[in-house]
């Protein structure tokens, strides 16, 4: 049997991060110290005024930075698994896992926030409006500045982007803190500061929910979104000398590293080296896939057809 076997990317240097997470490591850390300043100050003024909208947006800003920091950690952890040789694909995952426990945090928040606005409608505590205002205005600078470094990393990974959106409803919740304390101050209302809160809550629950979403499709190793596994079957099928293409996966490991492997059955005459090299620049050059094992097998000879799975 001739078969050829390739992967079609360039080698990791031992200990670099080459997930689109790892190029926005000292993003990370900005927007970590700046969630922080806002957490402690939302704290002290929260419980002192008794606001639910202030004490409310401070346990969202609590998920912010612990999410915030786990994707901290997961590329750092990425980062370390490169360097391993019983770690075939590196720890690269963990920046996935990091994005499924930001969404399980936005979910226990909005809870809480619902929860606790349910309680309090029945009979609104008053709240100095004042306090409310000047800590809403600098939670919201802070949340502005850590939205606008994060925000092109979210584009390019699925960690990142756990981490957007907890600075994203932060940024949100800050400017309903902002019109319950207005609202409070100039006109005394009392449940503007409960409603805000729900608010707050059912912002958060369908982004927790498309987080959750991306991380579970990449865990269960589903196709990329943006790629239809049918057409680059239908692709390696049409290049000259294949015969047949079966055992087609394509999977992603972490944002931006989508990966893909395929057996590709060569007629009899083929060069098999050739069909292979045109088999990895198709699926570079039109599928974007370029971390791409191909294995090229004759037309007889083939044992794929005694695996159980």
């Amino acid at each position: 049997m001739g078969q050829g076997h390739n992967h079609n990317h360039a080698a990791i240097p031992p200990g670099q991060a080459a997930s689109a997470s790892g190029r926005h490591v000292r993003r990370l850390w900005m927007a970590l110290g700046l969630g922080l300043i806002t957490l402690v100050t939302q704290l002290i003024v929260g419980f002192a005024t008794s606001s639910l909208a202030l004490l409310s947006d401070s346990a969202h800003v609590f998920t912010d930075v612990l999410g915030v920091f786990l994707a901290l950690m997961a590329v750092l952890v990425a980062r370390r698994g490169t360097t391993r040789t019983d770690q075939t694909f590196g720890l690269y995952r963990a920046e996935v896992f990091a994005a499924l426990f930001n969404a399980a945090l936005l979910f226990g928040a909005a809870g809480w926030i619902l929860y606790e606005a349910s309680q309090r409608l029945a009979d609104p505590p008053e709240v100095p409006g004042l306090p409310v205002v000047l800590v809403a205005l600098v939670g919201l600078a802070m949340n502005i500045i850590a939205f606008g470094l994060l925000q092109s990393g979210a584009k390019e990974s699925i960690n990142l982007r756990g981490a957007y959106l907890e600075v994203m409803a932060d940024m949100i919740g800050s400017v309903g803190v902002l019109v319950s304390g207005l609202v409070t101050l100039l006109f005394g209302w009392r449940y503007a500061d409960p409603l805000i809160g729900v608010g707050i809550g059912l912002f958060v629950l369908p982004r927790a929910y498309s987080l959750a979403r991306g991380a579970l499709r990449i865990l269960f190793q589903h196709a990329p979104s943006g790629i239809d596994v049918d057409e680059v079957l239908k692709d390696l099928t049409r290049l000259e000398g294949v015969v047949q293409v079966h055992d087609l996966h394509v999977w992603t490991l972490t944002s931006g590293m989508e990966v893909a492997s395929a057996h590709v059955v060569a007629g009899p005459g083929a060069d098999h080296g050739a069909v292979m090299t045109a088999a990895q620049q198709m699926l570079t050059d039109t599928h974007h896939l370029k971390h791409a094992t191909v294995q090229v097998e004759p037309a007889s000879g083939s044992r794929c057809h005694d695996l159980s799975w």
